[in-house]
């Protein structure tokens, strides 16, 4: 047996074995090359991780907001018809006339001083705004109530959708709002209603005539506050709670728009609603000083009707749904004459 020992002394070579050559340390210049290229990687990767989470943060800041438009706060309901003002109601439901969503509401009927029943075939259907529910309380939506009720027409009040505690469904800017409004004026059709007037306030004007495109069962509109909602409306709308800048804001709102609400802006009919004449007779009712919602817009639509009691009154300093608190005694008595006189047309 061959006895191997390699001494400190005996070449590596000489035992048949290979050297491992050693590792030449770098030069000062090269080190330095190597850390500044790590530095600017890090500086790279830190820079593109920023960007991304910035990206991430704009996207789902723009979803809250999209998400918000669809689904606005509302406060609860806190009263009822026969509490506010003494008059007898009936909670009802009914779906709307697409299917999708279920409407509820009151019913306030006409009855006789005695209490008994008293047939009307005059139904006033309100039409509250966005961001309220049936009570709208700062129009006031009670004291209209209780002056048709007087005036002996029977007042449907409901929630739209977005507006409704029970029946809770996204804001879609009139399109499947105009399918829960014609559902109420089948509601009150189904009731004994001739004549069906509709009375909206806001963007609950705004969908009157978007549903008055779909139906001819509405007879007659007064149209307060009139908002015709579209992307730049809407828009403007927001920058007045938060300044956003139009680009990337408004494109990622609208694309994200339909993720909660199942529609786009590009659905609304804004320019055929501003356009259209209407068969029925329209009262106009508007304010100079209405931040949400322009007046020349209101003007133009009232320009544009042709039925011979149409008409339209333009509040200097008039603020948006504030009319009626501000000049109440004007407003009853113009609303009051422009109901003689629909019930003149009709007969």
């Amino acid at each position: 047996m061959m006895n191997l020992s390699l001494g400190t002394t005996q070449p590596l070579e000489s035992a048949g074995l290979t050297a491992v050559p050693q590792a030449l340390p770098l030069p000062p210049f090269a080190r330095t090359n190597v850390a500044a290229q790590r530095r600017k990687h890090r500086w790279i990767a830190t820079i593109a991780a920023a960007v991304a989470m910035v990206f991430i943060a704009i996207v789902i800041f723009h979803g809250y907001v999209a998400w918000m438009l669809a689904y606005p706060y509302v406060a609860p309901l806190t009263s009822n018809p026969k509490d506010a003002i003494g008059v007898d109601y009936e909670e009802v439901v009914f779906p709307s006339n697409s299917g999708d969503t279920t409407v509820s509401g009151w019913y306030v009927p006409v009855t006789a001083e005695d209490g008994s029943a008293a047939p009307s075939t005059r139904t006033v259907v309100f039409s509250h705004g966005y961001g309220a529910n049936r009570e709208e309380s700062w129009v006031p939506m009670y004291d209209l109530t209780k002056l048709l009720h007087d005036l002996r027409y029977n007042v449907l009040l409901f929630d739209y959708g977005y507006a409704s505690e029970q029946y809770k469904a996204p804001a879609t800017g009139g399109r499947e709002e105009s399918q829960q409004l014609l559902a109420s004026i089948n509601y009150a059709r189904s009731r004994g209603a001739e004549d069906i007037v509709v009375w909206g306030f806001s963007m609950g004007a705004g969908t009157a005539l978007q549903t008055a495109l779909i139906t001819d069962e509405i007879d007659a509109m007064i149209l307060d506050s009139l908002f015709v909602p579209s992307s730049e409306a809407l828009f403007d709308n927001l920058n007045q709670f938060v300044e956003l800048p139009r680009f990337p804001s408004l494109p990622l709102i609208e694309t994200m728009i339909p993720l909660w609400t199942g529609t786009d802006f590009g659905s609304i009919p804004a320019e055929q609603v501003v356009g259209h004449k209407y068969d029925m007779p329209i009262y106009v009712i508007h304010g100079t000083e209405d931040a949400k919602a322009s007046y020349e817009t209101a003007e133009a639509i009232a320009a544009n009707q042709n039925n011979a009691i149409s008409r339209s009154w333009i509040v200097e300093e008039g603020r948006h749904e504030m009319i009626f608190r501000n000049h109440p005694t004007e407003y009853i008595g113009r609303a009051a004459l422009f109901l003689s006189q629909v019930d003149s047309q009709m007969w």
